[in-house]
């Protein structure tokens, strides 16, 4: 038979106490931790994400703008740079110009005055080649043909060693250690039997 406990045979204090209800949102669970979050809010959540994301796509929209206008000021100044490269030189080239066109004016001029005219004139213009790095090709008779710098136009009969320069056509020129014009030249042929 089971065992029937006695209502007051209870602890003291015991028969008073009823049970309180609970708030579960507020309830401590066993061990005084504190219970987990309520869900949060979907809504709010999604507004937040929302707002990152076109503050993100602004920035992103900014970064491209500047980049465009980085490619555009990059193309204004490489056409700038073509536009005005020969500026310089061609202000070197003025008073030579000035200097030709002096000694064509003066019609009195005795013929002995020309020729150190011209030799001014040339020295201007060797000048003005100089300072915008453009130097002669060494074609001298005797040298040994290059075909990175020589233009052959002819094979000739020569004392010279085979391959050497005999006569030079016309100068050749470089600007910045790049060929602008090769030298025409004259090349000697090999010797028969060699």
């Amino acid at each position: 038979m089971p065992h029937e406990v006695d209502p007051s045979a209870r602890a003291p204090g015991a028969a008073d106490q009823t049970p309180v209800p609970v708030d579960p949102a507020r309830a401590e669970t066993v061990g005084g931790a504190p219970p987990a979050d309520p869900a949060p809010d979907i809504g709010a959540l999604l507004q937040k994400v929302e707002a990152e994301a076109a503050e993100l796509r602004e920035a992103w929209l900014r970064a491209r703008a500047d980049i465009d206008n980085i490619r555009k000021q990059a193309a204004a100044d490489v056409a700038k740079a073509h536009k005005f490269a020969l500026e310089r030189f061609a202000a070197e080239l003025l008073p030579v110009k000035d200097a030709l066109e002096a000694a064509l004016a003066t019609k009195g001029s005795s013929a002995e005055a020309r020729p150190s005219g011209v030799e001014l004139t040339l020295k201007q213009l060797n000048a003005a080649f100089e300072k915008a790095g453009i130097v002669e090709i060494d074609a001298a008779s005797g040298s040994k043909f290059d075909p990175h710098k020589h233009q052959a136009m002819a094979m000739v009969d020569s004392p010279e060693p085979p391959n050497s320069v005999v006569q030079v056509f016309q100068k050749g020129y470089l600007l910045n250690d790049r060929v602008l014009r090769p030298a025409m030249v004259a090349v000697s042929k090999p010797k028969d039997g060699s």
